[in-house]
């Protein structure tokens, strides 16, 4: 692997964290019910997808900045991951070149991400999904990335039209990404309870029609 160039990268310090009981507070809800609760707002647009499926991830944002086709702020960025993060990386939606393979999966894995949501590319994507952990992104390339910079990790960063910030939360599934903004996350939370209360009188009414048939 070529030589890692840091002198063009730039690292927000004591970045913000969501709770570790705001994250567990939307462990295992879909995408799509909290995006109902949003107002239908606040998903990244369906280019990028998983290359896990069958995953799921809910963490607190760290975002990383990146010039397109190059990945020497995702390297670097390791040293700011804290358990629960999930690496939200800006590739500026570059798809000449992968900015995450498996090496790097697994050192996010060892540092105790949550999982990553990239506007760029990956590679290795067998390996991907035999290691299981949790990855989104624009799409597959064969293709490394260079490693000169320039790069800021900690500073909000537009993923797939959205807006994602230290300290918001971010979920995904088979179906996509959503981020919810900090100030929002309680707010979010109750209505996510009121969407599922809905569903559930919808299936029920569904399940008396057909049984009086």
């Amino acid at each position: 692997m070529p030589p890692i160039d840091r002198d063009h990268i730039r690292a927000i310090p004591d970045l913000p964290r969501a709770s570790a009981d705001r994250i567990a507070g939307f462990a295992g809800v879909p995408v799509a019910v909290i995006g109902d609760a949003m107002e239908r707002l606040g998903m990244c647009d369906a280019g990028i997808g998983t290359i896990t499926p069958g995953r799921t991830a809910v963490g607190s944002v760290l975002p990383v900045l990146v010039r397109g086709g190059d990945n020497a702020g995702v390297h670097a960025c390791l040293e700011y991951v804290r358990p629960g993060d999930v690496i939200v990386i800006s590739g500026q939606a570059d798809m000449s070149r992968a900015l995450v393979g498996a090496l790097l999966a697994r050192k996010f894995a060892a540092a105790g991400a949550a999982g990553v949501v990239i506007d760029g590319c990956v590679r290795d994507q067998a390996e991907l999904r035999e290691l299981g952990f949790p990855v989104w992104a624009r799409g597959v390339t064969p293709a490394g990335p260079y490693k000169h910079g320039p790069a800021i990790i900690g500073e909000p960063v537009a993923v797939g039209g959205v807006v994602a910030a230290a300290g918001d939360l971010v979920a995904a599934d088979d179906d996509g990404v959503i981020v919810v903004p900090a100030a929002r996350a309680a707010e979010v939370r109750a209505a996510v309870d009121l969407v599922l209360e809905k569903e559930a009188a919808m299936l029920a009414a569904i399940n008396d029609q057909a049984s009086d048939h």
